[in-house]
């Protein structure tokens, strides 16, 4: 149990990192001025520090109540597994919704899929080599 809440601040900790630079960078902000109308001016961190938490939490249950049936036959393989399944899920419906409902350049919606695709594969590699 003690791994798990480890664990889980952690990988809470490191997705909001990465989605800061993800979403921060030169390149990221060039791409997403598409969605500058509908931004909000400022983040409010706390809360967003908060709902990363409760992200990495939820990730890594679902992480151990998957691992057995998870394929591959060492962690690293089943981390990665879980990683993939996440980021379909999580960025890539989000990215077809997008695409379908709104007037998004194809390099933001590449970048999206890509950018989530190392995010989602570090969590699960993160998950893969410490939980069981």
């Amino acid at each position: 149990m003690t791994t798990y809440i480890l664990v889980s601040i952690g990988s809470g900790v490191l997705f909001g990192l990465m989605d800061g630079l993800v979403n921060a960078n030169p390149l990221a902000r060039k791409l997403y001025k598409v969605f500058e109308p509908i931004a909000k001016k400022s983040i409010n961190v706390p809360i967003g520090l908060a709902i990363d938490l409760v992200y990495g939490f939820a990730l890594a249950g679902g992480f151990l109540l998957l691992h057995a049936s998870l394929p591959g036959p060492s962690g690293l393989v089943k981390g990665l597994a879980f990683g993939g399944m996440v980021w379909f899920a999580r960025v890539a419906m989000q990215v077809a919704s997008q695409w379908m409902m709104f007037v998004v350049p194809a390099r933001a919606l590449a970048y999206t899929l890509a950018a989530g695709l190392v995010e989602m594969l570090a969590l699960g590699l993160l998950y893969g080599l410490t939980l069981r």
